[in-house]
């Protein structure tokens, strides 16, 4: 028997989480409370998650139907939603209730879920897992993900895994004589022979922001290492430094050379998708989440084989490895402690042990449980982002991923100023560095 209450609907997560200071108080306050208590054995396998996100949704109900069967008759899944919005507003009033599911979506934000799991409200995920002997089953890089999100813990589960690189346009750089860019100098190269031959190097949404910011980063990542926005989260280094500074001005020189086309500033994420889907831009910056829309030939009229995916370049002389992905895990979701028995841990196992392959052969989806080679991904450049992902050791965080939501904010609604020229890269750097001074 599957429970659910749910709507349709899809989400795209880029990663941008923020939290407010006064959810992160409401909060605190909820878990310093008592509660009525909730610490019986469950009688279902509940799960809250956003209404908009149905991936995940979907594939646990075909899990409960088939390789979870099982698992589902002793401990039926129970699925309720609410509106992304009013997720934040949810958890807080369950946590102050002690009346949180067996699982749920843990927020938008780290630090709402770091409050959950120093009050004892989230599972021990790590030990848990080890014990039910299925920790192996998540991807090195998702779990290197988590812990960079999560203050070095496994406070949540990979259902959903993305990593970011640029997708290019593979029949545009063989027709124009041009190879895969290794390096910053041979993509600033390429951008410039398609900018000459009359073809927009790059789409991009400067409306939204977090496109472009995610290249200051890439930048910063290569020349800097994958300490550059760590160190400034933890006050060893500001966005004011001249080697910051130095990241922002090589993304507003590919502005100015007009390598973005016209009107960046005011272009939203479906328009600068579309410029690259329909062959009017040679790259595009993006996570592995487009794979989706790649797939969909009434959107992709370039055709799926002909787009690749190469990482961020190398910059010369830079402290950081090529293979070294910005990478998140889109909304994750928990398990909370008190609900926690030996019935749920069957369901977890068989969640690690079967999710990634379901997710994959029936969505298309990549998630950070590995999932069986066999499985045939819809397309090439669908099975070298998988490849990627399972290869990877190491991996980065995007530019505002530790940002207050103050600094996020500033960061993305300035961030088109940076390639159309009205804003200076000190002026950029020096803006977001006191949105996160407090300045």
């Amino acid at each position: 028997m599957i429970i659910h209450s749910s709507r349709t609907g899809r989400v795209r997560l880029a990663g941008r989480l923020s939290v407010s200071a006064a959810a992160v108080m409401l909060l605190t306050s909820a878990c310093g409370g008592s509660g009525s208590g909730n610490s019986s054995a469950p009688k279902n396998f509940s799960y809250l998650t956003n209404v908009e996100n149905t991936t995940v949704k979907t594939a646990l109900e075909t899990l409960a139907t088939n390789s979870c069967s099982t698992e589902n008759k002793q401990l039926p899944l129970k699925v309720d939603t609410v509106p992304q919005t009013s997720l934040d507003q949810k958890l807080q009033l369950l946590a102050g209730q002690d009346a949180l599911p067996v699982q749920f979506a843990a927020g938008n934000a780290p630090a709402l879920t770091d409050k959950l799991y120093g009050s004892g409200k989230i599972a021990d995920l790590e030990t848990e897992l080890k014990k039910l002997g299925v920790y192996d089953q998540l991807e090195p890089s998702a779990i290197s993900t988590i812990k960079a999100l999560y203050g070095g813990k496994l406070e949540v589960l990979p259902y959903e895994y993305n990593i970011e690189g640029i997708f290019y346009n593979k029949k545009l750089f063989t027709e124009n004589g041009l190879k895969t860019p290794a390096t910053w100098d041979e993509l600033v190269s390429a951008a410039a022979k398609f900018k000459a031959k009359g073809i927009q190097p790059f789409a991009a949404s400067g409306q939204q922001g977090w496109p472009i910011t995610r290249l200051v980063s890439g930048y910063l990542y290569r020349s800097l290492g994958p300490d550059a926005m760590k160190d400034v989260a933890d006050g060893k280094a500001k966005l004011t430094d001249p080697q910051y500074v130095k990241a922002a001005e090589e993304i507003a020189t590919l502005g100015k050379k007009d390598y973005f086309g016209k009107g960046v500033g005011s272009i939203d994420y479906d328009t600068a998708f579309n410029q690259f889907l329909t062959g009017k831009s040679a790259m595009f910056y993006m996570g592995s989440w487009a794979l989706t829309e790649i797939a969909n030939p009434e959107q992709n009229t370039v055709g799926a084989e002909n787009v690749g995916f190469m990482p961020f370049p190398a910059v010369a002389g830079g402290k950081g490895a090529i293979d070294q992905y910005p990478s998140n895990v889109g909304l994750a979701m928990t398990l909370g402690a008190k609900t926690y028995d030996s019935k749920v841990g069957d369901w977890v196992k068989c969640i690690a042990d079967h999710y990634g392959t379901t997710a994959l052969k029936d969505q298309g989806s990549i998630s950070g449980f590995k999932a069986d080679t066999a499985v045939k991904d819809k397309n090439e450049v669908s099975a070298q982002v998988r490849r990627t992902i399972g290869e990877s050791q190491q991996n980065v965080l995007w530019f505002e991923a530790l940002f207050s939501t103050k600094a996020t904010t500033v960061s993305q609604t300035n961030a088109a100023g940076l390639v159309t020229g009205s804003m200076s890269p000190q002026k950029f750097m020096q803006t977001v560095q006191d949105a996160l001074s407090g300045t």
